[in-house]
């Protein structure tokens, strides 16, 4: 079964909350309180909730994980999945993995749901990225591309050819330095060689 990601990140959906859920505690960074990826924010107590919720910054007010505001399965539960779902600024997926479990991404329902989306949006200059602390993994429909260390804003190009088969042969890889400036900063890039 194909799951729906809502990329609005919108309000919770209909019967989910949080629970006892803190997982985007630990694996998110968190700028107004100075919280590094993958730390955990010295607010939350795993299995309770935030010992700042009414005061907790707006960031954390204003986040909703992929799961929480969509109808996607229990197996996505961050907690049970380690896996926390969220839409990056050009309308991809990032799903970000707690480090204690960094390969939770590639088992069964995730790695094949994770491959599926990487087939929809890619047609429409959009991406699915794995990231385990600073680490990112470009989810790619033929396959995936270790970028190493990339901060969350960082862009990355996608690059596709046509293959032996007659489908396309797609890549991933930084920027190279002067690419920011050639392309006004954008997000992300797909081209055709």
């Amino acid at each position: 079964m194909s799951e729906t990601f809502d990329h609005g990140g919108g309000a919770p959906a209909p019967g989910k909350s949080c629970g006892t859920c803190t997982m985007c505690c630990k694996v998110l960074q968190i700028a107004a309180l100075n919280k590094k990826h993958g730390e955990w924010c010295p607010h939350a107590t795993p299995g309770k909730g935030c010992g700042i919720y009414a005061d907790r910054p707006h960031e954390c007010r204003k986040f909703h994980c992929g799961y929480l505001s969509s109808n996607m399965s229990e197996e996505w539960y961050p907690l049970k999945s380690k896996i926390v779902l969220m839409a990056d600024a050009t309308g991809g997926i990032t799903a970000v993995v707690d480090a204690s479990r960094p390969d939770a991404w590639r088992e069964k329902p995730f790695y094949p749901q994770l491959k599926a989306w990487s087939r929809e949006l890619l047609g429409a200059g959009k991406y699915v990225v794995v990231r385990i602390g600073k680490r990112a993994i470009a989810v790619l429909p033929d396959q995936d591309f270790d970028l190493g260390p990339m901060e969350m804003d960082e862009p990355l190009v996608i690059e596709t050819a046509p293959g032996p088969a007659g489908g396309p042969i797609y890549r991933a890889r930084k920027p190279d330095p002067g690419y920011a400036l050639r392309a006004g900063a954008a997000p992300a890039s797909i081209k055709k060689e």
